[in-house]
């Protein structure tokens, strides 16, 4: 079953393309990561899965129904957009309990996601006084209420500490693992990729890659670096193996080849035919954030020119 699905799914405000012609199809149960650059158009798609704010064009589902009936489909999703919101004086049962009798729910619900969240013991206490970390549990406890098949969290861990972001990153897995859907927006790739089993992502509003995560980890390559023990020899070295057949290229003093581990002894071999000392030779392999930087561009400033670039045509 898909939990979400889209069909060239676009968004426009005035001259400026948030989500262009998106289509994704999202299976249901576990994590799901949604990741790109500032700007690329994560938190508006989110929006508009929530019904908050109207597509340009295209079409999408949540849970079966139109993102034009949002009422269809609401009281099964909880969310967390941006920061959450509470009543400072009040404890966090309190404002749980409001909400609870606000939608109507059965107040049991209440100890049930204050348990699930880890906020037993300090339920009592006012909101103005939880950390950062404690406000977005409460926050999850809040989008939880409702007992929702699916979970749409915008940047949960934004601004926590280490211990914060651990925290968060345990309770999501355990709701995919307990069979729910969690569809989390996040910068922290080293957090997608503990903790997500699906990713999308996307680049000037548009679709970069969608599958499981292992998909894309697949795409990682290995290279080795070696350094000449001297350097006047670093030279003489990348000859050597680029006439042994390697594709070398050079990173200041460091050679870089073209190349998984298996090769190490045989680099280092040839470096010892060619006269040489090795006083490096690691085997490097990429990271997501690797993968992610050449599907995405390397910053954020790149993103705004293209955006910039994109503005003066249409002007």
């Amino acid at each position: 079953m898909s939990v979400v699905v889209t069909s060239g799914l676009t968004r426009r405000f005035g001259s400026i393309t948030a989500v262009d012609r998106l289509s994704v199809d999202l299976p249901a149960s576990g994590v799901i990561g949604l990741v790109g650059p500032n700007g690329a158009g994560k938190s508006t798609l989110i929006r508009m899965l929530l019904g908050l704010v109207r597509p340009t064009a295209g079409s999408a589902t949540v849970l079966g129904a139109p993102i034009s009936s949002p009422a269809r489909y609401a009281s099964r999703v909880g969310a967390l957009v941006e920061s959450p919101a509470f009543v400072p004086g009040l404890s966090a049962r309190a404002n749980l309990v409001s909400l609870a009798r606000l939608r109507g729910l059965p107040l049991a619900r209440v100890d049930e996601v204050i348990s699930f969240v880890g906020l037993a013991g300090r339920d009592r206490e006012p909101a103005r006084d939880f950390s950062l970390g404690m406000k977005q549990r409460l926050g999850i406890a809040a989008a939880l209420l409702p007992d929702p098949e699916l979970l749409i969290l915008d940047e949960p861990t934004n601004g926590l500490d280490p211990a914060g972001i651990v925290e968060i990153r345990s309770l999501l897995m355990r709701l995919g693992q307990a069979g729910r859907t969690v569809i989390v927006s996040s910068h922290l790739l080293a957090e997608i990729e503990a903790m997500c089993d699906h990713v999308v992502v996307v680049r000037s509003g548009g679709l970069a890659f969608s599958g499981p995560m292992s998909e894309l980890l697949a795409r990682t390559r290995a290279h080795i670096d070696i350094c000449a023990e001297h350097e006047r020899d670093t030279e003489w070295l990348r000859a050597a193996l680029t006439d042994a057949g390697w594709t070398v290229t050079a990173v200041e003093t460091v050679l870089r080849v073209a190349a998984g581990a298996s090769a190490a002894a045989d680099i280092n071999r040839a470096a010892a035919a060619a006269g040489v000392t090795l006083s490096r030779l690691v085997v490097v392999q990429d990271s997501l954030e690797d993968i992610f930087l050449a599907m995405t561009g390397p910053s954020d400033g790149e993103l705004a020119a293209d955006g910039a670039a994109a503005f003066g045509e249409v002007a």
